[in-house]
């Protein structure tokens, strides 16, 4: 995400909290390998507050009267979304009073603050203390889901913010409401249904051991390589075990960078880039394999691989021109095409027919079923498109269905 615009300006202090282990008084709660303040910290920074402007309250930083002041607790984890928006209050802030962020669960309970230099001393006890009735009228009492929209356009799904107090007794629930708010609403059937839990385990493992999402997305990028020499020697089954074990890694890697806040530029052009570069050289090299020569002029005369790797690249064209024209990804529109994504004609769709492939011992029809299917998928995509035009055309607007509040 891009930083919020003017946030180098804003003073943020971290409110130190009564949260401990149970092993002992000193120990900070990690949730996925962070305690609550270093995430937010983490968050912060994306956003765009230098390092310098953050700051404990019990060193006091000077900040001017006037100047845009935000309190949090560290006994919370926020929604990334939420502190980017209290980021924007501060920066925005024109009532005479303070916004508070509550605890939906504890209305009387104050978990951040958007105010000024000039009023810091006045409210740092309601950070401590719940709020009474008379104290509301001096304040702008919100909860989370009055603040951030329901539906997160950046995962493609309805996912109201989340707002946690960590606690030893509590830190599985805590861990397993960020990991669902890490995953895509809409994506394929395996990365749904299939790799959830798994995938939730081996995060976990390896945001303990403070792993980095890079490190993961770069043993990706080995396995491509060998998932592509193994399809070439017509060693479709180890190739196949290779390929899932890599499409597991793709869907760890993101949903680590998103629970340890150590999303980057680069973590996300080589994540990305991967996922729309490879299969074209799988399915290629499978062709090769099944016709036991490297010579492109061989392969290029099956009809299949013109079939699977121009669909895959119409395929492409056709979700670029629908996010261009009507500004909404393809898949988002109407209940059908979230559900047809799960089916699609993308890598692991693709990957279940070629599995299907081997299990009866016919490598060349699993690949053929892969072609059959991509022209099916650019039937539907292409009518979509076109229905979409046309209900443009008679005036009627082009959203998403999530955006009225149903759940995916």
């Amino acid at each position: 995400m891009k930083p919020v615009a003017g946030a180098e300006r804003v003073q943020v202090w971290l409110a130190d909290s009564a949260t401990q282990a149970e092993s002992g008084p000193t120990a900070p709660v990690e949730v996925w390998g962070l305690s609550p303040a270093e995430r937010l910290c983490r968050t912060l920074r994306t956003a765009g507050v230098p390092d310098a402007q953050i700051a404990k309250v019990t060193s006091c930083p000077p900040v001017a009267p006037d100047g845009p002041l935000l309190i949090f607790r560290t006994d919370y984890v926020f929604d990334e979304r939420l502190t980017r928006v209290l980021l924007e209050q501060s920066l925005e802030r024109s009532s005479v009073r303070s916004l508070a962020l509550v605890d939906p669960e504890t209305p009387a309970t104050i978990v951040a603050l958007v105010t000024t230099g000039s009023q810091r001393e006045a409210l740092l006890h309601c950070l401590t203390a719940p709020v009474g009735d008379g104290q509301r009228e001096h304040l702008s009492c919100r909860v989370p889901d009055d603040l951030v929209p329901a539906y997160s356009s950046a995962l493609r799904k309805y996912d109201p913010p989340y707002l946690l107090r960590v606690c030893a007794a509590s830190l599985t629930q805590v861990e397993n409401r960020m990991f669902r708010a890490s995953y895509k609403g809409i994506t394929d059937v395996v990365t749904r249904w299939v790799w959830p839990l798994p995938a939730r385990a081996v995060t976990r493992l390896l945001a303990r051991a403070h792993v980095a999402p890079n490190i993961v997305t770069g043993f990706s990028w080995m396995l491509v390589g060998l998932v592509t020499w193994l399809f070439l020697q017509g060693q479709f089954g180890l190739g196949l075990v290779g390929a899932w074990l890599m499409t597991f890694l793709d869907t760890v890697d993101g949903k680590l960078a998103r629970v340890t806040c150590t999303s980057s530029r680069v973590g996300h052009v080589l994540d990305h880039g991967l996922d729309l570069v490879h299969p074209p050289f799988w399915y290629v090299a499978w062709a090769m394999g099944l016709a036991g020569s490297f010579a492109p002029a061989l392969i290029w005369h099956d009809p299949a691989v013109a079939i699977i790797i121009g669909g895959y690249i119409l395929g492409r064209l056709l979700e670029g021109l629908f996010l261009l024209t009507f500004h909404l990804e393809i898949h988002s529109w109407r209940p059908i095409d979230s559900f047809f994504r799960t089916i699609t004609a993308r890598r692991n769709p693709n990957l279940i027919l070629l599995t299907l492939g081997i299990l009866v011992g016919r490598p060349d029809q699993g690949f053929w079923l892969v072609a059959v299917w991509t022209i099916c998928s650019l039937g539907f995509h292409t009518l979509r498109l076109s229905q979409a035009a046309i209900q443009r055309w008679r005036g009627r607007p082009i959203r998403t269905w999530q955006e009225v509040g149903t759940p995916a």
